[in-house]
Parts: C-alpha cells; sequence; structure tokens
C-alpha cells in the first residue's frame, strides 16, 4: 500500500513538473505573438494587460525556481 502510495506521488510530481513546462513553453510563445501583433498594431487594453501579467509571471516563476534550486 506504502509503495503504491509512493509510486503515484512520483507520477502526481512528474504530471506537476510537465503542466508546469507546457505553461511557461506557451505563455513565451504567447509573449512572442503579441510582440509581432504590437508591431503591426497597438494592443487593446486587455492584450497589453495579459503581456504584461505574463512577463511578471514569467520572471517571478524563473526567481523562484533559482532561489529554490541554487539559494543557500
Amino acid at each position: 500500500m506504502l509503495i503504491n502510495l509512493v509510486e503515484n506521488t512520483s507520477l502526481l510530481e512528474n504530471v506537476y513538473e510537465l503542466s508546469i513546462a507546457t505553461l511557461l513553453l506557451c505563455s513565451v510563445f504567447f509573449v512572442r505573438l503579441l510582440k509581432k501583433v504590437k508591431r503591426e498594431r497597438k494592443l487593446s487594453a486587455f492584450e497589453l494587460t495579459m503581456d504584461i501579467i505574463i512577463r511578471v509571471a514569467i520572471f517571478l516563476w524563473l526567481a523562484s525556481f533559482l532561489l529554490l534550486q541554487y539559494g543557500a
């Protein structure tokens, strides 16, 4: 029973890490798309807000990841 729970925890951790990687990849592509759209026309208020929120979120994730992995 305990071994099964440990295996499920490992699987859940892998799914969690995969979901974070997917969200980050999609976020980076969306920021690139907004950058392309910004060259063609002015961004709407919603697009501008999403651009700022996503950039801040990526920065915060990267900072927290680096601190957790390499911090003292």
